[in-house]
């Protein structure tokens, strides 16, 4: 085919994903840097691509039939991240005449250049993932992944308002979407966050979504340092403003957690039941904490035994690791 006018990107679904996405979607950006790239997002991850220079625009994701009506007749290419067969269905059913992605999920048929999920791309970086596709698709891959975000300046200045005083400030992320699994012990948080906190004169904010705002008080409740909580607080774009301003964040393996990697902030993230081979932070500024056991990862929502993976880890090797970041 010829090079595409109107280039459409259907992103994954969830903030770690589209940031372990962004060095594909910047491969597509030099592959077809005269196309008009728009990305087909849900809304809960589409105010991220305002950091993402390479996005000319973004279309709001709202459900099947709603998603086929609003790309109908509008792009010539359209490139598919997630492997389901309702992403590949909406394109087809939208008319969009090069539909290109993995032959997953049973979508082959629907896909006008597929390839399959390549063994060697197992048991490595995510990044290496969506990549992948496009090598198997014909696409030229070059370079070091760059999954980086550029926080426009009005989310930094939101972010720093919403911290306040004169800082430092380090923070906190105790929650995880997946399931308690994944989530190291708050009492432990707290101690490590204070620890930190005692060695750099910061301050401490706990960050997450308003779910976790009972988790976030209780770490509050156990710190000596002075904290903010700003659990269920922050838009996606205050977020990622304030996450900018930390000295360190301490965090478990989740969607934030991705935030400030992409952004260069320093991290320490306790990985247990999730396969850190495949989902560790992409940034030479963060460090993984974990606990070799025989039964990790084991991808669980709830562990069934003793929650070995994470009770194992020690608050002194997180906040060990996190003060060398600080002092780095």
């Amino acid at each position: 085919m010829t090079d595409p006018e109107r280039l459409l990107v259907r992103t994954p679904n969830w903030i770690g994903d589209v940031v372990l996405s962004l060095p594909a979607l910047r491969d597509l950006r030099r592959c077809f840097p005269t196309a008009r790239l728009e990305v087909l997002a849900r809304p809960w991850v589409g105010e991220l691509y305002r950091a993402v220079p390479e996005v000319d625009a973004v279309v709001e994701s709202r459900g099947h039939a709603a998603d086929v009506l609003a790309l109908r007749g509008r792009y010539d290419l359209g490139v598919l991240l997630p492997n389901s067969f309702g992403t590949a269905l909406v394109l087809w059913r939208a008319g969009i005449s090069e539909r290109w992605g993995y032959a997953t999920d049973g979508r082959g048929i629907l896909l006008t250049r597929s390839c399959r999920v390549p063994a060697g791309v197992r048991g490595r970086n995510q990044v290496y993932y969506y990549r992948a596709m496009l090598e198997g698709l014909g696409l030229a891959v070059e370079g070091a992944p760059d999954a980086s975000l550029a926080c426009p300046e009005d989310w930094a200045a939101r972010g720093r308002a919403l911290l306040g005083g004169e800082g430092p400030w380090i923070g906190v992320n105790p929650g995880a979407f997946y399931g308690a699994a994944k989530r190291w012990r708050p009492e432990r948080f707290a101690a490590a966050a204070d620890l930190v906190a005692r060695r750099t004169g910061a301050s401490v904010a706990i960050v997450g979504g308003a779910a976790e705002r009972p988790l976030g008080e209780a770490i509050a409740g156990q710190l000596r340092a002075p904290s903010r909580v700003l659990c269920g607080e922050t838009t996606l774009g205050e977020l990622v403003g304030l996450l900018k301003h930390l000295r360190v964040l301490l965090t478990n393996d989740s969607g934030p957690m991705h935030l400030a990697a992409a952004l260069g902030t320093p991290l320490v993230a306790v990985f247990g039941s999730t396969d850190w081979t495949e989902t560790s932070p992409v940034s030479d500024r963060a460090r993984v904490v974990r606990e070799e056991t025989a039964c990790a990862p084991c991808l669980l929502r709830e562990c069934p035994i003793d929650h070995r993976c994470m009770t194992r880890v020690g608050v002194l090797r997180v906040a060990s690791a996190a003060l060398e970041l600080v002092a780095s």
